[in-house]
């Protein structure tokens, strides 16, 4: 097993080696994981996660580079998990259109890793929320999480950010009809990026009525419509400030604190499904297991039947 505690407080102390091989272990899963979210979850607590997520070609990962290039200009760290559930790649490669991102790839104070499923039991969704306690722990009290589209797991994993950005395109419809669901039930700001083209006003007239079918409780937040152009900055800095006055409503509302409890609960729920998902793997093999099929197949026994048999006596 490798030495966790040793690489742990050696990223502690600072160093970014460190940390991207924590970051490896984590989204591979098994022993060495558990053992740094266990090292790791009593120092967490402090960081804020914004998920940036939409429809491919939106310009996701421009305005995060943006985004970065805004906090650090007031002098906020960041760090950001750039979710891939396809890529082959490994080792915190920067993936596709995040190109963009290399250029603050040797600023002390971003830090920024590409994350695929790989062998992680439970995949992303077990493997995103271990990474964002990681990098808590680890003194970084901003977390980006941007996906790559809007797919079941990257909305998932956005959807579970403190704050969960939504950026579309003028002339938006199309691209994203299959999600426009999953998208407005998870938004808390919408991005209305590359605004310099045709249809600004057409998105966010759609925008607004898709809110008002919404029926938002009176007093509640209302996602606000921000317009940006991601590849010149413009539009960031009030999205920063739609951010943080998401950021104060939510926590003077105790709204934050409630999110945050849920997503726990969610989780160990998911922790626990998986768990006995793989022993029910484990268990399905055998002679024992060969035999019970063999019945089912000729007729001898039901299924339902043969499976009380397998699973009598099993400790689950």
């Amino acid at each position: 097993m490798t030495d966790t505690s040793a690489l742990f407080e050696a990223a502690r102390a600072g160093d970014r080696a460190s940390l991207a091989r924590l970051m490896s272990l984590v989204e591979r899963g098994g022993d060495d994981a558990r053992e740094i979210g266990r090292l790791a979850y009593p120092f967490g607590g402090s960081a804020y996660t914004v998920g940036i997520t939409g429809a491919p070609g939106a310009g996701k990962s421009t305005l995060t580079s943006a985004t970065i290039a805004h906090m650090r200009s007031i002098e906020l760290e960041v760090a950001v998990l750039a979710i891939d559930p396809t890529s082959p790649f490994t080792g915190g490669a920067i993936l596709g259109d995040r190109v963009r991102m290399q250029d603050h790839a040797t600023d002390p104070g971003v830090f920024i890793r590409s994350m695929a499923t790989r062998g992680h039991l439970g995949g992303l969704s077990l493997a995103a929320p271990e990474a964002v306690r990681l990098l808590d722990a680890l003194g970084r009290r901003w977390i980006l999480v941007e996906t790559v589209g809007v797919g079941q797991v990257e909305v998932e994993i956005a959807g579970k950010a403190d704050t969960t950005v939504v950026v579309v395109n003028p002339g938006w419809g199309d691209s994203v009809q299959a999600n426009k669901a999953g998208l407005m039930e998870i938004a808390d700001v919408f991005v209305i990026n590359k605004a310099d083209r045709k249809g600004v006003d057409d998105t966010r007239r759609d925008l607004e009525q898709m809110l008002d079918l919404s029926e938002i409780p009176s007093g509640a937040w209302r996602p606000p419509i921000v317009t940006t152009v991601a590849t010149d900055g413009r539009g960031v800095a009030e999205l920063w400030n739609r951010i943080n006055e998401h950021r104060e409503v939510i926590s003077t509302s105790g709204e934050l604190e409630r999110r945050r409890r849920h997503r726990l609960r969610e989780e160990l729920r998911e922790i626990v499904a998986r768990r006995l998902e793989q022993k029910a793997r484990e268990i399905c093999t055998g002679e024992r297991w060969d035999g019970l099929t063999d019945d089912v197949i000729e007729r001898v026994i039901d299924p339902w039947s043969a499976a009380d048999d397998m699973l009598r006596g099993v400790d689950a």
